[in-house]
């Protein structure tokens, strides 16, 4: 029998007993998601830290003239949620919705101050994610304040080959900080070389 997607994930990084993956699972709750519904709307507040166990997701804010810009995309195996507003309680400055029909499994702060508790391991786990979300958006950051616009995309087909053809030319303009037409004659300008 295949293990839960997100027991798989957390496997990789610290073992757990079998009480301990069961505690784990009792803990999260399922919640499916069609293509372009809502998980969070901005000014909301966050209640979940949520794993995407299959499906597609962006978290983004939309600006006073309309824009949208995308700070990031979710696939299987990440983790997608405002941490500010979920850990604070703050009204979310971003709203994040699925771009695919979406499996996630949730946890609210109360169950997860609950599964530290019981399974303090499991403050290891979250802490390696903490840490390789803060060093992937400080070097999203620096892509942005230092890299031109060939950089970057470029930069993103490296690291998610796989992601491109997954979402739309719009949304991975707005993920660039481009617009949809300079991205067709970026892609343009790189076929020919």
């Amino acid at each position: 029998m295949t293990e839960e997607p997100l027991i798989q994930h957390i496997l990789r990084h610290i073992p757990l007993d079998e009480a301990e993956k069961a505690l784990v699972l009792s803990l999260f709750s399922e919640k499916q998601l069609p293509k372009k519904a809502y998980l969070l709307r901005q000014g909301e507040v966050c209640k979940t830290e949520n794993f995407i166990a299959a499906g597609c997701m962006r978290m983004y804010s939309t600006d006073a003239n309309g824009q949208e810009h995308i700070l990031t995309f979710g696939v299987e195996g990440w983790w997608i949620s405002d941490l500010y507003s979920f850990f604070t309680g703050a009204p979310s400055a971003y709203s994040i919705d699925a771009l695919e029909d979406t499996r996630l499994l949730q946890i609210t702060r109360p169950a997860l101050e609950r599964l530290y508790e019981k399974v303090p391991r499991l403050e290891r786990f979250f802490r390696i994610l903490l840490q390789n979300a803060f060093v992937a958006h400080q070097h999203r950051i620096h892509q942005n304040l230092s890299f031109t616009a060939e950089q970057r995309y470029l930069e993103f087909r490296a690291r998610y080959p796989l992601l491109e053809q997954r979402v739309s030319q719009k949304h991975l303009a707005a993920y660039l900080g481009i617009t949809p037409e300079f991205l067709s004659t970026l892609r343009r300008k790189l076929a020919r070389r």
